[in-house]
């Protein structure tokens, strides 16, 4: 079951980003980070345990972020990535919103949700607010791509 994130899963959500920041696969967020972004997420709950996360973070009038993917690996390639990203372009869609974007190391997986690779000096530099609290800020070696809705 896909639904928006409460605060008894802030726990869980960070757990599962942890893990995958602890491969450098994405970037870490705090509890403090979580809790306050929490109306940006979706989670796929199921059994009582929750196996995937995506948030939808706006970034301005008409574009928002894509971000904190993650599925757990016992739950891989069962779509839920999948269906956890659609909940944020479903809620954009109905927001209004005209243009999302991701940076990510999975280009093959949000290609197959109809993202295309844009160079980053295409994106607004607001969008690089959270890259200083990255370890590999300067030298951020994520693809940036960028999904056309409205």
């Amino acid at each position: 079951m896909i639904r928006k994130a409460k605060i008894a899963d802030v726990k869980d959500i960070h757990k599962l980003l942890t893990k995958y920041a602890g491969k450098g696969e994405m970037l870490s967020r705090s509890l403090s980070e979580l809790y306050e972004a929490l109306r940006d997420f979706y989670v796929f709950e199921e059994d009582g345990g929750l196996l995937g996360v995506s948030a939808l973070h706006i970034v301005w009038e008409d574009l928002a972020e894509i971000r904190s993917v993650a599925v757990a690996e016992e739950a891989g390639r069962r779509g839920i990535g999948s269906q956890v990203v659609n909940a944020c372009l479903e809620e954009a869609r109905a927001l209004g919103l005209k243009r999302l974007f991701c940076l990510t190391y999975k280009p093959d997986f949000f290609g197959t949700l109809g993202f295309r690779v844009v160079d980053k000096s295409e994106l607004p530099h607001k969008v690089w607010g959270d890259c200083i609290k990255c370890p590999k800020f300067p030298d951020c070696d994520e693809i940036a791509m960028i999904l056309e809705i409205g």
